[in-house]
């Protein structure tokens, strides 16, 4: 596993994006560099490699990029997690809060079956709403979430936390801002 210190190399930071006062963390640059983001998707398969699950749920669009080769690497089913009017079959949907507004998340119906076995990945963890919203799902869904793999964490707006109400779970990261 490559450290933190060489992801934080390959992260922006945006100072007031979207609104003033947000310290935007921008994980384009790992997608720029080839290498950095074929690191960063093997070092997220080896903390998934610890836990036994067949479908991966990833979040509205970031989540995309990280959860789709991290599928496809591990050889497991992929659930996309949108925010409303993106889906056109019948969904569950979860609202949630976020560290600069509101929204919600969408998964189809019959996209997570009784008993599925569910790992959680997305670009960032911040106050954890999104991450919350997708371990919802899978339950509403009858599912199970078994862990949750983030490329970058931000503690200090208490996502853990959040995350971790009523059906804790591991969570992971390969970054961590405190503090900033």
């Amino acid at each position: 596993m490559k450290n933190e210190e060489y992801y934080k190399n390959h992260i922006a930071t945006i100072e007031d994006f979207p609104k003033k006062g947000i310290m935007f963390r921008d994980v384009t640059k790992t997608l720029e560099d080839a290498e950095a983001f074929h690191n960063c998707i093997d070092d997220m398969v080896e903390l998934a490699s610890q836990y036994d699950f067949n479908k991966i749920i990833c979040a509205d669009a970031r989540g995309f990029i990280f959860g789709s080769p991290i599928a496809y690497k591990m050889n497991k089913a992929l659930v996309v997690s949108r925010k409303p009017n993106k889906l056109p079959r019948p969904g569950h949907s979860y609202a949630y809060s976020l560290e600069y507004g509101e929204n919600m998340m969408i998964i189809p119906k019959d996209s997570i079956k009784e008993g599925d076995r569910c790992l959680i990945i997305d670009d960032l963890l911040a106050t954890g709403g999104s991450a919350l919203a997708m371990k919802e799902l899978v339950k509403m869904s009858k599912g199970i979430p078994v862990a949750a793999i983030f490329y970058i964490e931000l503690p200090d707006l208490k996502g853990r936390e959040t995350l971790k109400k009523g059906f804790d779970i591991p969570i992971h990261s390969l970054v961590k801002y405190e503090g900033e």
